[in-house]
């Protein structure tokens, strides 16, 4: 497996810390992140000679353009060194493009040889060199939220109801029970009564009274119980690829410059 050494040079720190803080979150390792912040790391890691420029750009850099990129660091520049296989190369540019890096060359022209800054306007002007064009490639991240919406409702009513019961009672009656019998005991004729005389008697019976009372045999209680749930989100994202053809030239064709 081949790897590659992206490279990045931010004007703040604050910007150089973001952009380490992106590539952990990517899953990067930190032995593979080299962060230089000061002159004193610099010169320690050898950045001033023109070849470890050569060798971390990529480019054909010249000893004054060498110088320019070590004079950085006394403007606070931090460089940010990331080594990844080849083809994590674009996503790391892509991680590291998002916290606003430095363009070296068009800051290398920016400045002039004896390490003087040109004016802040001028500094911050696009410069282009005649034989060069850029390309950009941009990359789209999937960011994942979550929010509370409705899914339902529960209503918990309570109400009367009524229902046939049965229950058996005994109860007691009593009732005038008249008897008439025949005397034919001749003693009882001399002691006969010629008074009028009522009697009354009264008839009872028992009733059912119904007393009701009422108890509780149960509750209800309502309450909110949570739970967690993974959800698998699909979707896509686009990225921005860069395509190289070569087409060769017929043979007796000439092509004008």
């Amino acid at each position: 497996m081949s790897y590659e050494k992206v490279v990045a040079v931010y004007d703040t720190e604050q910007n150089a810390n973001a952009a380490l803080t992106s590539l952990v979150s990517a899953g990067y390792r930190t032995g593979d992140i080299s962060v230089i912040r000061n002159e004193a790391e610099a010169e320690k890691a050898g950045l001033h000679e023109p070849g470890i420029w050569k060798r971390l750009f990529g480019r054909d850099l010249e000893h004054d353009e060498a110088a320019v990129l070590g004079h950085s660091f006394k403007e606070g520049y931090v460089i940010v060194v990331v080594r990844v296989p080849e083809s994590h190369a674009a996503t790391v540019m892509s991680l590291l493009d998002r916290h606003k890096p430095v363009d070296v060359l068009d800051r290398t022209n920016a400045y002039d040889l004896a390490g003087v800054t040109a004016p802040a306007a001028e500094a911050r002007t696009p410069v282009k060199s005649a034989d060069q064009e850029m390309l950009r490639l941009a990359e789209e991240q999937i960011d994942v939220g979550k929010r509370l919406v409705e899914s339902g409702h529960t209503s918990v009513r309570r109400y009367v109801v009524e229902k046939p019961v049965d229950a058996n009672i005994t109860l007691h009656e009593e009732h005038v029970e008249v008897i008439r019998r025949a005397i034919s005991d001749p003693a009882y004729v001399t002691d006969t009564d010629w008074s009028d005389k009522t009697i009354e008697v009264t008839d009872t019976m028992e009733e059912a009274v119904v007393n009701k009372t009422a108890h509780l045999i149960e509750e209800v209680v309502i309450r909110k119980q949570g739970s967690d749930r993974t959800q698998t989100v699909h979707d896509t994202v686009r990225r921005q690829q860069v395509l190289v053809e070569r087409i060769p030239l017929e043979i007796g064709a000439k092509k004008a410059v």
